[in-house]
């Protein structure tokens, strides 16, 4: 109990500089950068679900990098033969490798070794390709994997950097713009409500190419060798639907050094001016020095833009592309081809939008329902723990502000569910105190003086708050290694608020007592102002633990019965799908929404009041075609509510594809099967292997009842089971395992103490000793997640509702299933010794 100076000040010092941390938090960005330099300024970023905006998350398609980087490997394969006169009677693409038959058998070795130079591979990186031989005369040219994986990588740097551009472009601030292996980019667009036009840059490779028409060919559906057939971009009358081009890139896109967009003099609509660099420039003079009277064609993306017939030579290395092109089309092109060309096309996998109103929305809730939730956890401390529960208010408040000091200092993202997290963690912080003032309660009753009393409190709480607290962080551990999106961002504040409460309970509140007991010298302890549990209180619970263990297995057998009949209601985010937020002017039309929705033809609709008459939640099913095919979906419900139902607004959008739904779903379940198994280890590393297993069957009896508490609620009100969901049931785990730990610290400490008390008993003694602490903590924790339900809108209201549920569920089930499984398990292994001599405790010899 003795603090030294320099630790005081050290304290007062850390929760100072913590202090000056979280106040930008308080600043407008404005005034933060009128601040010198040398202040902190770092502030948590909000999410998107908090500030509005949109959420896309791309996929390269790597087969088609494959597949153009074995085009060009054959091409340059036949270079190379040719230029050593190896002739060959086939040479073509087969499945991932290229196969050349030889003319002469003789030839073999001579062609591998001038093949040879395609395999690259050199100190700077891998080997590409891998040249063999099967039998004389027959070449196989294979990618070898690890070259492939170097090329995808370099692939997926160089989309970033190209996305980067192409975002920029268009004026949006502060995007984030981030590498996701193995083939994914996510891209955040804060305040950009509708991100069609961003998309649709997005989403085109902006590849642009030059080949020589070829005007001797004329039957497309049999071009010549060499030869490729293209479609040409929106024919006009009179032009054919597809030109026969040279397969020949004569000068490619990556040469453009710049692209604009003008005006067409001759016919007034608009074109895009481009300039070639040094090196294109003389290629394209070159080439249209060549073939005077030839048409060149300009393929962007796969599709023949323009085919022009040579009349003389462009030697300054610019040139222009004319056609049915409006203002933002030739914008956006330009746009595209100073970006560069992406290495391969991409595709929208997962799109999530939100409008700046309902963010704003969300922000006013989830900070009422952060204060008011946090005056009653206050209220109910001072009311049980008085002087004592002060202190331990001034230790939430300061872990409040270290947590959102330490959120800045990571410029961690804050989302809906993460002020969710946040909530909890204070509500969750506060049993620490609890275990403390309950200790130094029980001291002091014992007989010992207050300083004693308290010095053994801490002493004696220390190993129960260590084994509570490391296994949520555990389970927050895992959540945020196998969580996507928002959960991730739960999971940081939750775990950072317990691990920081472990500091202000343990350090700051020892300090603050001893500073007042050093001033105060009191011959007595008064901890509790509010007994919610009397003293002495002796209850029988072990007597029940039949009935209580039948009544839990036959519950939740029910409950997987349920979750097969009718099953959950799961969410876009484990099914895919569509999903839209509307609000309209007046009270929704529901049968005028589903009549005009149903013409669409996208399959059912299922729509469903969400808060208020006039907000719809409007939800599709998964497209078939892919996740082109969920794209254009969203595109045409978005055309249709805006024509048809005037004055409504679109505040949410979300659009998940068959592939991320698939790994969220298996994700979200790989966590919850790993966060039993590492308590399972960790409790039965620090206690014996029955506590282990009696812990993990209660949860996974606590687990199966929030399941049917999820289907029953999806039955009933609509609950969608999501990733906040998943995110839920780990933070029920993670109190529920808490608490168990301090009902299981106890017995272990009377097993220790009480040599020859039965079993039975001796599991009573540890529930009544524990009850006090159990009630306080359950009831801070639903004091705490109470205001999500009322006032955190709609959001976080099923949230709220499952921590009420499982913060009942884990109480009831610390007391009337953990300990009766234990004494069933441990009857005879812990307590091998115990006599039949009820009522008989004798104490240990002092250890």
């Amino acid at each position: 109990m003795y603090f030294s100076r320099w630790k005081v000040l050290s304290i007062i010092a850390l929760i100072v500089v913590g202090v000056i941390i979280a106040i930008p938090n308080l600043m407008s960005r404005e005034t933060l950068a009128k601040l010198p330099s040398w202040l902190p300024t770092r502030q948590v970023n909000l999410g998107l679900d908090l500030r509005g905006g949109s959420y896309l998350l791309l996929q390269i398609d790597m087969s088609a990098l494959d597949k153009e980087r074995l085009d060009n490997t054959l091409d340059e394969a036949r270079a190379l033969l040719r230029t050593q006169k190896i002739y060959f009677t086939n040479a073509d693409v087969e499945g991932s490798t290229v196969k050349i038959t030889l003319k002469d058998p003789e030839q073999t070795k001579a062609a591998q070794d001038a093949l040879g130079k395609l395999e690259g591979g050199n100190a700077t990186g891998p080997a590409d390709y891998q040249v063999t031989s099967s039998a004389p005369g027959e070449i196989t040219i294979a990618t070898t994997e690890v070259g492939r994986r170097d090329r995808a990588s370099k692939a997926l740097d160089q989309s970033v950097e190209i996305v980067r551009r192409r975002v920029d472009a268009t004026g949006v601030a502060e995007p984030v713009i981030a590498r996701q292996e193995p083939d994914r980019i996510l891209v955040q667009l804060p305040g950009v409500k509708d991100p069609d036009r961003i998309k649709k840059l997005l989403g085109t490779t902006a590849k642009m190419e030059f080949h020589m028409v070829d005007d001797t060919a004329t039957d497309p559906a049999h071009p010549p060798p060499g030869d490729i057939v293209v479609p040409v971009d929106h024919p006009r009358a009179g032009q054919p639907a597809v030109e026969i081009l040279k397969r020949r890139v004569e000068v490619s896109g990556d040469t453009l050094e710049k692209a604009a967009a003008g005006s067409d003099s001759e016919t007034g609509g608009w074109q895009i001016n481009f300039r070639f660099n040094s090196v294109g420039a003389r290629k394209f003079a070159q080439i249209t020095q060549q073939n005077i009277g030839h048409r060149f064609a300009v393929v962007l993306d796969g599709k023949v833009i323009v085919a022009p017939v040579i009349q003389t030579p462009i030697t300054d290395g610019s040139g222009r592309i004319t056609g049915n092109f409006t203002a933002q089309d030739a914008s956006d092109i330009s746009v595209e081809l100073n970006a560069g060309a992406l290495p391969a096309p991409m595709k929208i996998i997962e799109e999530r939008s939100v409008g700046p109103d309902l963010g704003a929305d969300s922000i006013k809730s989830g900070v009422y329902a952060t204060m008011i939730g946090l005056g009653l956890v206050l209220a109910y401390m001072f009311a049980a723990y008085g002087l004592f529960g002060l202190f331990a208010n001034i230790a939430v408040l300061i872990n409040l502000i270290l947590t959102i000091a330490a959120l800045s200092l990571l410029q961690a993202t804050l989302t809906l569910p993460g002020i969710a997290g946040l909530l909890l963690s204070v509500g969750m912080s506060v049993d620490a105190n609890i275990l403390i003032n309950e200790r130094i309660r029980e001291e002091s009753k014992n007989g010992k003086p207050p300083f004693s009393a308290m010095e053994s409190g801490f002493s004696r709480a220390w190993s129960t708050i260590l084994d509570s607290n490391l296994t949520t962080l555990i389970k927050m551990a895992i959540l945020y290694a196998l969580g996507a999106g928002v959960v991730k961002g739960f999971a940081v504040t939750i775990f950072l608020g317990i691990l920081i409460s472990m500091f202000t309970a343990t350090v700051l509140v020892r300090m603050m007592m001893t500073a007042w007991m050093r001033r105060k010298r009191p011959k007595k302890l008064q901890i509790s102002l509010i007994r919610f549990v009397p003293d002495g209180i002796r209850i029988n619970f072990m007597k029940g633990r039949f009935f209580s263990l039948g009544l839990s297995a036959a519950l939740s057998i029910a409950s997987v019965v349920l979750f097969f009949t009718p099953g959950l209601n799961y969410g876009i985010d484990f099914v895919g799908g569509i999903q839209i937020e509307l609000k309209t002017p007046g009270p929704a039309d529901f049968s005028a929404l589903r009549g005009d929705l149903d013409k669409l033809g996208l399959g059912g609709v299922q729509l469903q009041q969400f808060g208020g008459p006039d907000q719809v939640l409007i939800r599709l099913d998964r497209q078939p075609g892919g996740d082109e095919a969920q794209q254009a979906a969203v595109a045409k419900v978005k055309t249709d509510l805006t024509q048809h139902f005037a004055g409504s607004s679109i505040e949410r959008t979300e659009a998940v594809g068959a592939t991320v739904s698939n790994e969220l779903f298996w994700d979200g379940m790989e966590a919850l099967g790993l966060a039993l198994v590492a308590m399972l280890a960790y409790i039965w590393f620090r206690f014996e292997w029955q506590f282990g297993v009696g812990a993990v069957v209660t949860l996974v009896l606590d687990v199966t009842k929030t399941i049917g508490f999820f289907v029953v609620a999806g039955a009933l009100f609509g609950w969608q089971f999501s990733l906040e969901s998943i995110a839920a049931i780990l933070t029920i785990m993670g109190y529920s395992i808490n608490d168990k730990v301090v009902v299981y610290d106890r017995v272990r400490e009377n097993l220790r103490k009480y040599r020859s008390m039965p079993l039975q008993q001796l599991i009573d003694l540890s529930i009544n000793e524990t009850l006090s602490r159990t009630i306080g903590t359950s009831s801070s924790v639903f004091l705490a997640a109470l205001p999500l339900v009322f006032i955190g809108g709609e959001a976080l209201k099923p949230f709220g509702w499952v921590m009420l549920w499982g913060v009942a569920l884990s109480t009831i089930s610390s007391i009337m299933i953990a300990a009766p499984l234990l004494l069933l398990l441990g009857e005879k292994k812990l307590r091998r010794n115990a006599t039949t001599l009820a009522g008989r405790a004798e104490p240990a010899a002092a250890e």
